[in-house]
């Protein structure tokens, strides 16, 4: 599974040396440093008092060099951005405890799962198409598997983003509205939302993202100007 700057994870406190914080990214078996900058906003008096070694926490990927070296930010991940980590890293967990109830050797599948995919990802998409695990364990497993996760079949989540768009010529307010996908929503004063149901968080947020980057695009075309608007 490749690591990518922006991406948001679940990282765990291996020690704390003068103003940097070493952690080990959990998913990916690396290791990747935060400084006190990016901590928390804000001067600092003791480390400590955010970060304990052995203490999970959700990072943001800020840099990689080509020595291998990351850089990674506390303060920078979102309280919602935070959830959801929580969120996927507890439906990993249990899907960890429902393969070790099934198969012998759960730590080879997760391995191989995970070279190319998330565990959550993965199994969503075994779901509807059980071939997937056709090379990853004996049929009378996949079987006993595939009826687990029918039954545990996740509702459709909701992934929200606002952003805001202004334009102060004559006709902005005609402007903004005929570029605005039906899936928008107005709030107040030029905010407005976007949010996508589906049963998959990867794809909801790529149709998410997808819609805003085409917002973006007009925004341009129409001489507006437009931006994201940062989760609380």
């Amino acid at each position: 599974m490749k690591l990518e700057e922006g991406q948001i994870l679940i990282c765990t406190v291996t020690k704390i040396v003068g103003t940097t914080v070493f952690v080990k990214l959990d998913d990916y078996g690396k290791e990747g440093t935060i400084m006190t900058s990016e901590i928390a906003p804000g001067r600092i008096r003791n480390l400590r008092d955010y970060v304990v070694p052995n203490k999970k926490i959700v990072c943001k990927v800020l840099r990689m060099d080509d020595k291998g070296h990351i850089d990674l930010s506390l303060r920078r991940v979102s309280a919602k951005e935070k959830r959801d980590a929580l969120e996927l890293n507890q439906k990993e967990k249990s899907l960890i405890a429902t393969l070790k109830t099934i198969t012998g050797n759960p730590e080879k599948i997760i391995e191989k799962i995970k070279e190319s995919s998330s565990l959550v990802e993965f199994f969503e998409q075994a779901r509807e198409k059980p071939e997937l695990l056709d090379e990853l364990m004996p049929k009378q497993e996949k079987d006993r598997l595939i009826k687990i996760l029918n039954e545990k079949k996740e509702k459709e989540v909701f992934v929200k983003k606002k952003f805001a768009l202004s334009n102060k010529a004559e006709d902005g307010i005609k402007r903004i509205k005929n570029m605005l996908p039906a899936e928008a929503r107005y709030i107040a004063a030029g905010k407005f939302s976007i949010e996508i149901k589906d049963k998959n968080y990867k794809e909801a947020n790529r149709r998410i993202d997808a819609l805003l980057a085409e917002i973006e695009k007009k925004a341009k075309e129409n001489g507006c100007v437009y931006s994201l608007l940062k989760e609380k």
